[in-house]
């Protein structure tokens, strides 16, 4: 009889024991949306008369954002505007359309809606595709 009492006893600390680690436990935090803007205002950004325009959020912090500015600046032409946002420089514009993440390439058109986006890392061929996907859809 003492032995179901004693393994009774240990059962009964060994459930309250794991409730009390249960209770204890934190979730990870939430991450951020990652959303990005449907939007832009051509008029806070360079060459708003271009009919593209190439934005890339941007840290000086973010060991891939130098290399997405790298393969940003080279779709500059006459037609395709492009502008690298490095967030101390322009944090107000990193506030006002809500870029919580870096790098974010946006492409936009002469409206200032943005017709295609990246967040993270993107290979230059992407870049190239996308922007020719974009202008050859709008016509």
């Amino acid at each position: 009889m003492i032995r179901f009492v004693i393994v009774g006893a240990v059962v009964v600390v060994a459930l309250l024991t794991n409730l009390w680690q249960r209770k204890r436990h934190v979730d990870a935090p939430t991450q951020g949306t990652g959303e990005v803007p449907s939007q832009i205002d051509r008029a806070d950004f360079a060459r708003p008369d271009a009919p593209w325009l190439v934005l890339a959020f941007t840290s000086a912090t973010c060991q891939t954002c130098s290399d997405i500015e790298r393969k940003v600046r080279v779709l500059e032409t006459n037609s395709v505007a492009i502008q690298i946002l490095e967030y101390t420089a322009e944090r107000e514009l990193h506030s006002r359309y809500k870029i919580d993440a870096v790098p974010t390439v946006l492409m936009a058109d002469s409206s200032g809606v943005v017709q295609a986006n990246f967040l993270g890392p993107v290979s230059a061929t992407d870049l190239w595709a996308a922007l020719a996907r974009v202008r050859d859809s709008v016509v």
